[in-house]
Parts: C-alpha cells; structure tokens; sequence
C-alpha cells in the first residue's frame, strides 16, 4: 500500500484530517514528527493546516528549520510527491520548494468559507484525476492566505503552466491574479490555501458541484497522487 506521511508540527490542526483522506483515497497514512530526521519511507508527505510554531516571525518561518523539513527538502528535489495545505503552503515558500510568499489577507480578517476554485493545472502529482478548467469546491480559512510574488515571477508562473488553482468569482484574500495554489516546474511539490482534506465525503463538506463527486472534490487530490505514485 502507498505510504503517504502526513508531518505534525507544533501548532498544527489538519493533520489527522489529512491523514483521514489518505485513508479513505485508499493509502497508508504515516505519522511524521518535525523532530524527525528520516521520512520513514514514505512515498509522499502532506504538510498539513493549522499555525505551527504560532506562525511566531511569518507563518512557517520556523517550521521551515525544523529537521523533517531538511529531509522533505532532499526528497522533494528527488521527485517525493509533496502537498502544502494552508499552513503547509506557507511552509513550502518559506523552504523555497515554491517560490513568492504569503501575507495576511488583504482585509485583515481570518476568513472561512467554502471556496470555488478553478483547475488550472491538471498535470500535477497532485491533480491528475482533475480536469483542467474544472470548477470545484474546497473549504478555505486562514488569516495569512494572501499570495504575492513580483510581476516576473507570477508572469514565470503563468507561461509555465505552474498556477494549478486559481479563486473562481470573488478574490477572497487578495492574492495575486486570485492564486490559489502553485506548483514546482517538475509538478511534484504543490501548495494551497483551500482545504482539500475537508471535502472527503459526503455529509462532512461542502455541498460542491451537483454530479457524482458532490462534497468530496478534495478526495481527488489524494487519490491522483496514489495514482500517480503506481503509474
């Protein structure tokens, strides 16, 4: 079975939700400590929401430095699939696995609301059972959610493809050109502001699209990666 570590921090809050949709996108859940200084084999990592370290500096600031991150950071430039939620997103710009920056959200406030997102990139380990153009529905909530990066680099992010979702409607934080989440060149490190672990089943999540997947969009973030993981 697919091991898939899902890394706990100080301060963080998704990590058994995360670990919860590993489960029911048909993989192994592995608990990650960031004191740990070996992945444990793990055949892909989620860094999950919440505000390790009390987003004390910047949020993931200190996360970045803490021992799990050196060893997600060598795997991650091997190809290791790794998804950045919320929190996890902010960590991966702090680590430099994905490039610009989050602040807070352009009104100052903490939001949370369900959120329709555009597919942008359904090429990613992260979104291959997604098609690109799609329009779904993750729950979103943070304080410090919006994206920002110079014009050269979102101009970069654009023609390469690496904008994976983007706010569909109304910007609700700000970011820039309504990012909402990116991916490496390679498409093996994606982050997010949205929650995709709180749309795993019906009765548990928004209501999302009418169709077959209603309320479980974010269940196909974690099976395109075992896909992906098993070719």
């Amino acid at each position: 079975m697919t091991r898939v570590g899902v890394v706990t921090f100080p301060g963080t809050l998704d990590d058994r939700d995360a670990a919860r949709a590993v489960r029911l996108a048909g993989g192994e859940p592995v608990a990650l400590w960031h004191a740990d200084a070996d992945l444990h084999e793990v055949d892909a990592v989620v860094l999950p929401g919440g505000f390790s370290y009390g987003d004390y500096l910047r949020a993931g600031a200190i996360s970045r430095f803490a021992p799990v991150m050196g060893e997600v950071v060598e795997a991650a430039g091997r190809g290791l699939p790794v998804l950045g939620i919320c929190n996890g997103f902010q960590v991966l710009t702090e680590a430099h696995l994905l490039p610009g920056s989050m602040v807070k959200n352009d009104h100052l406030r903490f939001l949370c609301a369900e959120t329709e997102l555009v597919v942008e990139n359904a090429a990613t380990a992260w979104t291959q059972d997604f098609r690109a153009g799609e329009r779904i529905t993750i729950p979103l909530k943070n304080q410090d959610g919006q994206y920002v990066a110079d014009e050269a680099t979102l101009d970069r992010l654009e023609g390469e493809g690496q904008v994976v979702f983007r706010y569909a409607g109304d910007n609700p934080n700000g970011s820039r050109r309504a990012i909402a989440g990116i991916a490496n060149a390679r498409g093996n490190v994606v982050g997010l502001m949205p929650h995709p672990e709180h749309a795993v089943e019906e009765g548990f999540g928004p209501d999302g699209p009418k169709g077959p997947r209603r309320g479980t969009d974010g269940l196909r973030f974690f099976t395109s990666v075992l896909h992906a993981l098993v070719g």
